[in-house]
């Protein structure tokens, strides 16, 4: 990567040497964060993605001319969010193909289904989205610091902090191991316009009534970090009906298909 100016980069990809690719940040976008954005590992991902042998460079029909760089969130010292446009040319039509990305990066979340007096409940977490202009019920969820994190141990953590509830590692399933390797292990719940992918983690365990009712309406979350969060449990037979997200419906769908092929370990 060589530098023209402070806030231009030129890129030769290892896949299209020929084929420089010009990356500029927009205006309000500051010299700093013009270099975050660049050295960040969700960037640097989606060009090690765009590369692979899937890649949407792999066949020679597309190429990559330039990236936008519009909007960069910094959590921390690192790079949490990053939006930018890609000029991606069909190299037959002449024409882009839609390229504006918000890059997040990977996350974990977790279905945890607690056996109560024969019943199965599942834990979910409600919160404040501004994306959408309401709460959500949702399956405790996290994102990991890079692309190389502890899917496990993000997993542990953002159930603890979002239920209160502490998990043992040796219980967890990782319910996208069941898909097909070709899918990478994970789920993709906005392909056309968020890199996020998932791993979907199952949790499998019993609890008294009275554990229930104190779970019931309990308010946790990193006030600092602004999350105002409410445990909801609900019985899981009816809860692919209660919430539109994603991630419940998802991990509903891959273990109900699991436990169907006889894939889940047994409980101990």
């Amino acid at each position: 990567m060589s530098t023209s100016a402070q806030t231009t980069h030129t890129i030769n990809l290892p896949t299209r040497p020929t084929e420089p690719v010009t990356v500029v940040a927009a205006p309000g976008v500051s010299d700093t964060d013009f270099r975050n954005a660049i050295g960040c590992s969700l960037f640097e991902q989606w060009l090690k993605n765009i590369q692979s042998e899937k890649g949407l460079l792999a066949d020679g029909s597309l190429s990559l001319k330039k990236v936008l760089i519009q909007g960069v969130d910094m959590f921390g010292k690192r790079v949490g969010f990053l939006k930018f446009k890609a000029d991606v040319i069909d190299k037959d039509t002449g024409q882009n193909v839609p390229g504006i990305v918000f890059a997040r990066g990977p996350a974990v979340a977790v279905l945890i289904l607690l056996e109560s007096e024969g019943k199965i409940y599942a834990v979910l977490t409600e919160q404040v989205r501004v994306p959408v202009g309401r709460p959500m019920l949702e399956l405790p969820a996290g994102m990991l610091d890079d692309n190389v994190g502890d899917i496990f141990g993000t997993a542990l953590r953002e159930v603890e902090e979002e239920t209160g509830i502490e998990l043992k590692l040796e219980d967890m399933v990782d319910l996208t191991s069941f898909l097909d390797p070709s899918t990478g292990n994970k789920v993709i719940p906005s392909p056309g316009g968020c890199d996020e992918e998932l791993s979907l983690l199952l949790y499998r365990g019993s609890a008294n009534a009275d554990v229930v009712k104190e779970l019931q309406g309990k308010e946790t979350g990193l006030r600092e970090h602004g999350e105002l969060i409410k445990v909801h449990v609900v019985p899981y037979d009816g809860l692919w009906r209660l919430t539109p997200d994603a991630k419940v419906l998802m991990s509903v769908a891959i273990y109900e298909m699991a436990k169907k092929e006889g894939l889940l370990p047994h409980k101990n």
